[in-house]
């Protein structure tokens, strides 16, 4: 038996309180809400993801500023937690990992962030952290930055459980390869959580003692949507009412809450399923779709250099790209296993475990974004459970069902955004020099390819 199971001195049926640093639209918090938590404030220093996490968590307390001289007692008076336990602070502040010469990582001020994570989760006297960050901190150079955290957070009063872990989100339900790093840790008085167990494989051994489940396929996620080509009004508007949705998976059914148990121990949201959200189509030409049409299953289109869906594999990682301070660059989304066009926004958030209610950005390139920023909410939700273990919980679901925010959230660009937050735009602009870099933009914003 682990530390953190015979630390326990009785089982607790309230919900524990988590915090959501660096939170994007939510992933994260989506994971650790439907783990039984209450997730009572989200810090996020990008406007138009702050709003996108308050559409969706509207009773959350979004905090859109820097994680930056913000203190553990700000949190708690914008939250309303005033003296209360903070159960779990998690996220995953940017890094880059490296140090200057004669420095210590920690030293660095590129990696200024992760010393303010440090710093939140003991001014908030957590009693659990999750750092999630990517797998290349864990080898080369990049491994001396993680030994300093590590030391770092066990020198304030915090056990990290060696050794540290990277999970892949398609161990835990989710069809696509995409590895991240977690560390996971406790305050001394308190047992630190075990990793999470994978549940699926993609390629289960059929001798496998551990009896995995494949994991959801492509075609798993995908299939039963309405074909967001057939609906001209997709060209103009991200959501459009649709009657034709397809026979569900036992995946999609879960994400379409087509039962009551899909809702696990999170809230239930008052939505319209039969709106199709996030689905604003892109233009290409014809003879970027007759590329398409050649491009293999699971290859990638030589001259767009996008990958195309295998139906019945899991999709590759999907990315995030770069926000406008550092040229407005998304990752291209890939290829439809079925259709010559790339996916559309809301089969992205099927591919990373979003349920159908959970909307972002009514644009193509922040609703990008903010799925290829996130962590998979199946992998959260793990990682949630781990935790949940750790402090005793046995969690229920609630009865109280929260309806979602405002639909002008999801339309706001980045100064109206900040004029609704009240707060100065805090991404620089792009240089305007050059026209090249705004063409660039626009072909990334339309998904536009060079026949």
């Amino acid at each position: 038996m682990s530390d953190a199971a015979t630390s326990r001195h009785r089982v607790r049926h309230d919900r524990p309180i988590g915090i959501d640093l660096f939170a994007g639209a939510g992933g994260l918090s989506l994971g650790f809400e439907q783990a039984g938590f209450d997730v009572v404030a989200a810090v996020e220093l990008d406007p138009i993801h702050a709003a996108t996490h308050k559409f969706n968590f509207p009773d959350c307390a979004v905090i859109a500023r820097s994680i930056v001289g913000l203190t553990g007692a700000e949190i708690r008076r914008m939250s309303g937690l005033q003296d209360r336990e903070v159960d779990v602070v998690f996220g995953g502040p940017p890094c880059q990992g490296f140090s200057l010469i004669g420095q210590r990582a920690l030293e660095d001020p590129r990696n200024s962030l992760v010393r303010e994570f440090v710093r939140v989760v003991c001014e908030l006297d957590a009693k659990h952290f999750v750092f999630e960050n990517v797998k290349g901190l864990t080898v080369g150079k990049q491994k001396r930055f993680l030994d300093e955290l590590i030391g770092d957070f066990e020198n304030r009063g915090y056990r990290v459980r060696l050794p540290w872990q990277v999970l892949n989100a398609s161990s835990f339900g989710t069809p696509q390869d995409r590895k991240r790093l977690f560390l996971l840790g406790a305050r001394k008085d308190l047992g630190v959580p075990d990793y999470p167990e994978p549940t699926t494989c993609p390629r289960p051994d059929p001798d496998d003692l551990f009896g995995l489940e494949r994991t959801p396929t492509c075609k798993d996620a995908l299939d039963d949507l309405p074909e967001a080509e057939e609906f001209e009004e997709l060209i103009s508007f991200d959501s459009v009412p649709a009657s034709d949705w397809g026979q569900p998976s036992s995946y999609a059914r879960d994400l379409r809450c087509l039962d009551p148990e899909s809702w696990r121990f999170g809230y239930e949201r008052r939505w319209d399923p039969r709106i199709l959200t996030s689905s604003l189509r892109t233009r290409h030409s014809a003879i970027s779709r007759k590329r398409f049409l050649r491009t293999g299953e699971g290859q990638v289109e030589p001259i767009s250099r996008f990958y195309k869906l295998p139906a019945e594999g899991i999709s590759n990682t999907l990315r995030a790209g770069t926000d406008s301070a550092r040229g407005a660059f998304t990752s291209p989304r890939p290829i439809h296993y079925r259709s010559p066009r790339c996916v559309t926004v809301r089969e992205m958030a099927r591919l990373h475990g979003y349920p159908d209610w959970f909307r972002f950005h009514a644009t193509k390139w922040h609703g990008a974004r903010q799925v290829g920023n996130s962590v998979p909410p199946l992998l959260g939700r793990a990682i949630a459970g781990a935790i949940a273990e750790a402090l005793g919980v046995q969690p229920r679901s609630p009865s109280r069902v929260v309806r979602l925010g405002d639909p002008a959230l999801l339309q706001m660009d980045m100064g109206s955004a900040s004029m609704y937050w009240g707060v100065r735009t805090p991404i620089a602009r792009r240089d305007r020099k050059s026209g090249a870099r705004k063409r660039r933009q626009s072909e990334v914003e339309a998904q536009a390819t060079t026949p």
